[in-house]
C-alpha cells in the first residue's frame, strides 16, 4: 500500500474518509449512485464495469459481481467480457457496452462517427451518458485503489 493507514483503520475509509473527505465522500457518494441509480441492463452494466476492472487491474473490481433482485452475471462472464469481439455469450447491446468500456479507457480518442453510429442504433441518448458517467466512475476509482494499493482492502459500503 502506498498511503499508511493507522493500525486498526479501515485502508478505504481512512483514505476516502478521513484523509480528503471533501474529496473522498463526494467521490465515494458518486461511486455508490452508479450501482444504486443505474437503468442499465445488468449484462451490460456488468461487461462495461469488468472491462474497466480488466484494463485498470483493480483486484476488488475483478472479484466483484453486481448483484440485482439476488441475480448476478454468470461465473464465466468474466471470460465473455475478455472475448468481447469473438464471443457467442453477448448480444449487441453487451458486446457495444464492453467495446464502449475499453476504448473509453485505452483509446478515447479514436471514438470515432462509425462507433458512435452503432452506439446510438442500440442505445438512447440517456443510456449513452449513464454508461459514459459509469465507465468514468469505474477507471477514475478502481485506478485510483489500484495505483495506491487499495484494491486489495476495498470493500463497498453495505457490500460487507
Amino acid at each position: 500500500m502506498i498511503v499508511d493507514i493507522p493500525e486498526g483503520k479501515d485502508p478505504i475509509g481512512y483514505v476516502w474518509g478521513e484523509m480528503v473527505p471533501g474529496i473522498g465522500v463526494a467521490a465515494s457518494g458518486f461511486s455508490l449512485a452508479v450501482y444504486q441509480h443505474s437503468t442499465l441492463g445488468l449484462r451490460e452494466f456488468e461487461a462495461a464495469r469488468l472491462r474497466v476492472a480488466q484494463i485498470n487491474g483493480c483486484v476488488f473490481c475483478l472479484d466483484w459481481r453486481t448483484e440485482r433482485d439476488g441475480t448476478k452475471v454468470e461465473e464465466e462472464f468474466a471470460d465473455a467480457v475478455t472475448q468481447w469481439r469473438t464471443t457467442d455469450a453477448f448480444d449487441e447491446r453487451t458486446r457495444l457496452a464492453a467495446e464502449y468500456a475499453e476504448r473509453y479507457a485505452a483509446d478515447h480518442h479514436n471514438l470515432d462517427d462509425e462507433f458512435w453510429a452503432r452506439m446510438k442504433a442500440h442505445y438512447s441518448q440517456t443510456e449513452i451518458v449513464e454508461l459514459s458517467m459509469s465507465i468514468g466512475s469505474w477507471l477514475a476509482f478502481g485506478r485510483l485503489n489500484h495505483v495506491l494499493g487499495l484494491d486489495t482492502a476495498c470493500v463497498l459500503p453495505g457490500h460487507a
